[in-house]
């Protein structure tokens, strides 16, 4: 194990331009805020220079420090905003105090190898940054929809008792009226008949398609693989159009020739609409997990009499399953979240909920939608995290360290 590099004492000359940026970029949200942001800039970066210049040369107590920085900031937000600005002023305290003294002390390099040159350093850190920056980038928006979510109110603003934190701006009445409401529960119930169906139809075709197209003696493999990952390729709004035109005359002949009922035809168009979605997803999974597999499993079980299916479900299946499920997962939320091909393919009976949304922004802003669309987001994050077990469990059964 390396040799932790030890910390030392820091010049000014480096120390105070940085916190100085640090509390200018924050400046410039709450001078923004107020109609000046280049004031903003200036007022954070001189704040905070002038506080490190105090805490390190004149108090020289890094506790007391701390504590009087969190209380100043958290009593001026409070003044100037309520509450929501003094918990804001609170942390805001805490960071700029913690990033003072952590470059001050050095500590920023106590965890890097002492061979590191300045510019190797710097480049650890922006790196850094520029991740959490772009990260932080793509989740402002589920942020800012989760709690406009509890409005008490039918907008889509946060109304000013809700940046006070009174409780009377806050209700759940808008996830009622998602519980009660026909038409959205209608919509939930499309969505949960159809994914589920064209899920099982894209793991099923998906993983034989995968387990086929690994095999070393299948001609034109690479250009089939290609065609049957085309719809992640090509753009929504094509692969829409082309599937209103194959699937009409589908359904004309279902209807014309065996007389099926026309909503039952909507649903089977809209199912194997989203399950040509749902398996290329299925297929990259699947392939990225039977790079690991051993194929002398297979022969040995061939060598011991099992014929192809069985050696398939007691010996390969067990061990593909984690990329079996993952991609089951990702072809599971491709059909539960779309919308373009459902509204080309689909008729008002197969209305799903990703459609009920886009029809509740284009004909009557609810608010509605926030509720769903935060009811959505905690749906994705529980299969992320599913998939993310599943990956560790995969890397564990092919002998590797999950990361």
């Amino acid at each position: 194990m390396a040799a932790l590099t030890p910390i030392s004492r820091k010049p000014m000359s480096l120390v105070l331009p940085t916190v100085a940026a640090a509390g200018g970029f924050f400046g410039l949200f709450i001078g923004t805020a107020n109609g000046s942001g280049a004031m903003g800039v200036l007022i954070g970066a001189v704040t905070a220079v002038v506080l490190a210049l105090v805490y390190i040369n004149v108090l020289k107590n890094e506790p007391l420090s701390k504590w009087i920085n969190i209380a100043l900031f958290g009593v001026l937000g409070f003044l100037f905003g309520g509450i929501a600005a003094a918990i804001i002023g609170l942390l805001y305290g805490w960071f700029i105090h913690w990033f003072t003294y952590w470059l001050y002390e050095g500590r920023y390099r106590a965890r890097l190898l002492p061979y590191l040159t300045p510019g190797q350093v710097l480049w650890h850190y922006s790196f850094r940054v520029i991740c959490g920056a772009i990260f932080v980038f793509l989740i402002t928006p589920v942020l800012v929809v989760m709690p406009l979510s509890f409005n008490a109110q039918d907008f889509f603003t946060f109304t000013p008792e809700m940046l006070r934190l009174d409780p009377a701006g806050y209700s759940l009445k808008h996830y009622q009226d998602f519980f009660t409401n026909n038409e959205w529960q209608r919509s939930f119930k499309n969505s949960l008949i159809i994914a589920p169906i064209a899920t099982v139809i894209s793991v099923s075709l998906g993983t034989l398609a995968a387990i086929g197209l690994s095999q070393a003696h299948v001609p034109g493999r690479r250009a089939i693989m290609a065609i049957l990952i085309s719809p992640m390729i090509v753009p929504l709004i094509i692969s829409a159009t082309g599937m209103f035109f194959f699937y009409s005359q589908i359904g004309n002949w279902l209807e014309a020739t065996l007389g099926l009922n026309k909503t039952f035809v909507g649903y089977v168009k809209v199912v194997l609409a989203h399950a040509v979605l749902g398996i290329p997803f299925v297929i990259i999974t699947v392939t990225a997990t039977l790079v690991g597999f051993d194929r002398s499993l297979t022969r040995a079980a061939a060598n011991m009499g099992a014929n192809p299916v069985t050696t398939f479900f007691r010996v390969q299946m067990p061990l593909i399953l984690p990329g079996v499920i993952s991609g089951g997962l990702f072809a599971f939320i491709t059909s539960f979240d779309e919308v373009v091909v459902v509204l080309f393919v689909g008729s008002a009976g197969q209305k799903t909920l990703p459609w009920q949304m886009f029809t509740g922004l284009r004909e009557q802003i609810s608010p509605t939608i926030l509720a769903v669309a935060t009811i959505l987001v905690g749906i994705s994050i529980l299969l992320l995290a599913t998939v993310e077990l599943l990956r560790r469990r995969s890397e564990r059964l092919r002998g590797m360290s999950p990361s």
